[in-house]
């Protein structure tokens, strides 16, 4: 089992939004992975902006009852991040989606949830699988 959960925007739009398509898959995934869930800044970002009005209370508190921790200081990993924003340039790579690459690589048995099927592009340390859940 993994002892690092990371959560990707699309994880926590899916949670936050019954409409969204994948709602019942993140609910699942909650249950299966429990919070409190690691993420990055940009990741939180991207979540608001998807979200909307409506759902900015419920990420709110996420982050306010520490569900949601955002554990990643992009000055102290920049070099690191603007490497694998231009090695996977042509997918594109998304900011928040480089920081939790690069999150994969600083935890020990990390586990990301997400709905972006790009992370089974994506490596860790140039070759390893990004462990991932994501809905299809």
């Amino acid at each position: 089992m993994a002892t690092n959960v990371l959560a990707d925007s699309g994880f926590l739009v899916a949670l936050l939004n019954d409409g969204d398509s994948d709602h019942a898959w993140a609910v699942a995934e909650a249950h299966r992975y429990p919070p409190a869930w690691t993420t990055c800044d940009a990741a939180v970002s991207e979540a608001f902006y998807l979200l909307g009005p409506t759902g900015t209370d419920a990420l709110t508190a996420l982050l306010q009852r520490r569900a949601v921790k955002c554990e990643f200081a992009l000055a102290q990993h920049v070099d690191e991040v603007v490497r694998l924003m231009k090695k996977y340039a042509d997918v594109p790579m998304a900011l928040a989606d480089a920081c939790l690459v690069r999150m994969t690589e600083m935890v020990p048995n990390p586990m990301l949830l997400t709905t972006d099927t790009e992370f089974r592009v994506y490596r860790r340390h140039g070759r390893q699988i990004i462990p991932c859940m994501t809905p299809r």
